[in-house]
């Protein structure tokens, strides 16, 4: 499931021109780093173009993403270590999503919405709880 949300404000995004890496870092410690190249993007449909909810549904990095990445919730809540400052600025629309969401942080984003300009390599903490933990099969 992809598309776009009509009922939200449009981010601004600028896109990277140049290679970058994200390493995203799991739960239970994983980590998995991505080089970003910007004449792939959009890798997918999930997401904004170039996302790191989009980069890592291309890449098999397991972040969730019930809404399917319009900004409808806060299942692909992630902490941007370092690199924050690199990433467009959050909507009133994402940072009402992301209130919904446990253990946010001053640097907590939706990976559906937070685009980074490639200036530099981030670090993308994935937090251990998150609305859907418990999956349907899987209790």
């Amino acid at each position: 499931m992809g598309g776009t949300n009509p009922y939200i404000e449009k981010a601004t995004c600028e896109l990277p021109k140049k290679s970058y890496t994200i390493t995203y870092v799991r739960p239970d410690g994983t980590i998995t780093k991505v080089q970003v190249d910007p004449a792939k993007i959009p890798y997918g449909p999930t997401g904004l173009p170039g996302s790191i909810l989009d980069v890592a549904m291309a890449n098999g990095v397991d972040l969730e993403h019930v809404c399917g990445g319009v900004c409808a919730c806060s299942t692909c809540h992630v902490i941007v270590k370092q690199g924050l400052d690199t990433c467009n600025e959050g909507t009133d629309d994402e940072f009402d999503q992301l209130d919904e969401a446990p253990m946010t942080t001053l640097q907590s984003r939706l990976g559906c919405q937070c685009v980074p300009n490639g200036a530099k390599d981030i670090v993308v903490e994935i937090p251990a709880v998150n609305k859907n933990l418990v999956k349907e099969g899987h209790q």
